[in-house]
């Protein structure tokens, strides 16, 4: 992509991300755990780097407006209608990721 510029990379870059947020929101039954255990993020990781890039741009943004925008809906009714229990073999592939990252360095 060096050969588009710097307007039309952030274009494409935005459209990108806007169709995960789309694609996220159609696929409401992939929960944050199974993100985070296959790719190590996660929706409300998504929101933390928009607060991020916002700061970074000395733009005020909050984190749970930022959620509110990733989840399409305030965080605390997308989890009661959509959040499920962690199972216990969730919860041990998670150990066993974060404690892979931790044998890394990458904590």
């Amino acid at each position: 992509m060096q050969h588009l510029d710097d307007a039309t990379r952030t274009e494409l870059e935005a459209a990108a991300f806007r169709r995960l947020l789309r694609h996220l929101d159609e696929h409401k039954e992939v929960q944050n755990i199974d993100l985070m255990i296959l790719a190590d993020f996660c929706r409300n990781c998504l929101s933390k780097w928009l607060v991020s890039a916002a700061e970074e741009r000395g733009a005020e943004l909050d984190y749970e407006t930022a959620r509110e925008h990733v989840y399409g809906m305030p965080y605390a009714e997308w989890k009661e209608q959509y959040q499920q229990e962690a199972t216990a073999e969730q919860q041990a592939a998670f150990a066993a990721r974060q404690a892979a990252k931790q044998e890394r360095g990458q904590a």
